[in-house]
């Protein structure tokens, strides 16, 4: 079967897949856009597509595009120059990037942070058990490439090699249904599920998950390569509760830090 969606470049095919309504209003593609930018999927610099094409990719209006353009150009987030080398860039600020998407963690409750990592972790572990029986010699290269060209130094870079790995083995699933909700999920979730990452220890645990999976598949170990993406996805979502409790407890504390 094809490869993922997400083989060649898999950071733009989650950022830019189709919205699942193509009557969608520009603020879910404004959001989708701005999710990317704050999670780091999407650098400080990078053009963005034409109007035209970023209407095409998404699966909605030409004018939902240009509104939702609009929208990040007014928050700062992008900026578009004109003539011939123009087009529309992103403009990548860390602090508001942080503050964006604290200010995300705080809008969810516990009850949905456990949700979500139960549906991110039914998708990936179905696909992982998937991958351990199905994959190939290419396949197995494919995934050590990705852990070995991982870079950890970085919140963002740590993300898009979770990314790359993730959308590899639903790839190697061959499960085009676990391809389309694994990008679905990392295009909606991923900037929240993956706040962890701000921390380098977290960073170091996503190696040893990816060196683990990759063990399993080698040695055609479903059960194993399930186990190694959901403790992966549990630790990331203990991180991200405890998280949200640091930052409820700052947000009640009244101002001089008097009680």
């Amino acid at each position: 079967m094809p490869r993922s969606p997400g083989h060649r470049d898999a950071t733009r095919s989650v950022v830019f897949a189709p919205l699942d309504d193509g009557t969608a209003r520009a603020e879910l593609v404004a959001r989708r856009l701005s999710d990317a930018i704050v999670g780091g999927l999407l650098r400080d610099g990078e053009r963005l597509p034409s109007e035209a094409e970023l209407a095409r990719s998404l699966g909605v209006a030409l004018v939902t595009a240009r509104d939702a353009l609009e929208s990040l150009r007014d928050n700062g987030m992008v900026r578009t120059v004109r003539g011939r080398d123009g087009g529309s860039f992103v403009t990548y600020d860390r602090e508001a990037a942080a503050r964006t998407l604290d200010a995300r963690l705080q809008g969810h409750s516990r009850i949905e942070l456990r949700d979500l990592s139960v549906h991110l972790s039914a998708i990936a572990g179905t696909a992982a058990e998937l991958a351990a029986e199905r994959a190939s010699d290419d396949d197995l290269e494919s995934l050590v490439g990705i852990h070995e060209e991982a870079d950890l130094t970085t919140e963002g870079g740590a993300r898009r090699a979770v990314l790359r790995f993730q959308l590899e083995v639903a790839a190697i699933s061959q499960s085009p249904r676990l391809v389309r909700e694994e990008v679905r999920l990392q295009s909606e979730a991923g900037p929240l599920v993956w706040l962890c990452l701000r921390e380098e220890e977290y960073r170091e645990r996503t190696a040893v998950a990816r060196a683990k999976t990759i063990a399993a598949i080698r040695e055609v170990s479903p059960t194993d390569a399930r186990a190694a993406i959901l403790d992966l996805i549990e630790d990331a979502t203990e991180w991200l509760i405890d998280e949200k409790l640091r930052l409820d407890a700052g947000a009640a504390r009244p101002p001089g830090g008097l009680r």
